[in-house]
């Protein structure tokens, strides 16, 4: 007589894997078995490590640097990120004001975990980056979804946004540059974020987690430089992974109101306790040394970036938006729905992706990860000679379709 199923929790029904992992790793379960993919669908740099801060990584090590640390982050690494924020932005926090984490996901979990209860709805611009939304349900809160569109190049209209607010918004999520779309908000739209937060007493999440990769001249505009006021009720979400090519090292941090980052640290004390230890000392070797890495890696991404673009523009029924920050390209490929191979439909962003990476050993992000199911997310975190092989297959894969 076999054993009755054990039941799960009901919160476990709400929410999905991360679609994004789950196709690099077919993609790379496929490149195991021999076959040659090109993988599009990874977030984070293909560089390596700067070696200062490898280095400062294997210096804990030697120094027996390998014990418990205070729960929110060694006092010199929140003391530097602080003044990072004092230097690049003119923000003035206190160390007691950082929370550094396992990462910048699990700084998000810890502020929804500190902040939602039932019911409290929180804005959530559209298309959005996959945990969203999930780490919002897993804290019983409500995502509401925001449209934006790509003919507005991916802009929060703030017409649109003022119907999904209601009497249960508590917060709203801020991604600029954006993944999936590599988009910025605008002054105009950040001004009337900021004007509808200061009346209704809004938190703000402010995820600048692709701040340092961006192709624009001058500064990236950001609702605390446009309403210096929201300070107390804005939390600043960033790390070292996307800046500094750290994904693996898993440190994220956030920045806000003295008491919100102390509920946090009671949720990460009772969670995970503090980050790796020897993770913090390369992320301080990181936060305090020469910050012209992220410069170099944008060099190399803008050229990608405009090969990519370029060329998908140049498909017939295919547009795509110019990203201005981060390192994705998230092309509308809708037209191709309706069409097949092989007897078999290409109705929506999951059949095409599966149907690139079967039949063109292509690897991308159907948009309907993001909420938008007219798009396919590709990375050009990649070398020039990889993205050119991946559109000449891209284009003869389309091409096949009926």
């Amino acid at each position: 007589m076999s054993a009755p199923a054990i039941s799960l929790a009901d919160r476990v029904t709400q929410i999905k894997p991360s679609p994004t992992l789950a196709v690099n790793a077919k993609a790379k379960a496929l490149k195991a078995s021999g076959a040659d993919i090109l993988n599009f669908s990874v977030g984070e740099p293909d560089f390596d490590t700067p070696l200062h801060v490898r280095e400062a990584g294997k210096a804990a090590i030697d120094e027996g640097f390998t014990r418990y640390t205070a729960v929110p982050g060694i006092p010199e690494l929140r003391e530097a990120i602080a003044r990072r924020f004092a230097e690049d932005h003119g923000w003035q926090y206190d160390p007691d004001q950082i929370q550094v984490s396992c990462g910048g996901k699990h700084g998000l979990y810890n502020m929804a975990q500190a902040l939602l209860n039932p019911g409290d709805e929180v804005l959530v611009p559209t298309p959005y980056w996959v945990s969203y939304p999930a780490i919002i349900q897993l804290a019983g809160g409500t995502p509401v979804l925001v449209p934006l569109s790509d003919k507005r190049d991916f802009d929060l209209d703030p017409s649109t946004l003022s119907q999904y607010v209601t009497s249960k918004t508590k917060a709203i999520i801020l991604n600029s540059p954006s993944n999936p779309t590599g988009s910025l908000f605008s002054e105009e739209a950040l001004q009337a974020v900021a004007k509808l937060a200061l009346e209704r007493g809004w938190v703000i999440i402010s995820d600048d987690i692709y701040d340092t990769i961006t192709y624009i001249d001058g500064a990236l505009p950001h609702i605390l430089k446009i309403e210096p006021k929201l300070k107390g009720q804005t939390l600043i979400l960033n790390g070292v992974s996307k800046s500094f090519a750290m994904t693996g090292w898993r440190i994220g941090y956030t920045a806000g109101p003295q008491h919100i980052i102390a509920a946090m640290n009671k949720i990460q004390s009772q969670s995970t306790s503090n980050p790796s230890s020897v993770a913090q000392k390369a992320a301080l070797c990181a936060v305090t040394g020469p910050q012209d890495f992220p410069a170099e890696m944008c060099k190399a991404f803008l050229e990608r970036r405009d090969y990519f673009v370029k060329e998908l523009r140049s498909i017939p029924g295919v547009t795509c938006v110019n990203p201005m920050g981060a390192f994705y390209v998230f092309p509308n490929m809708s037209s191709y729905y309706g069409r097949s191979f092989d007897g078999k439909p290409i109705e929506n962003s999951l059949d095409l992706a599966d149907y690139l990476l079967d039949e063109a050993l292509l690897a991308g992000v159907p948009g309907i990860a993001f909420g938008a199911d007219d798009f396919i997310r590709f990375s050009f975190a990649t070398s020039l000679e990889i993205i050119q092989e991946g559109l000449h297959r891209l284009k003869d894969a389309l091409n096949n379709l009926s």
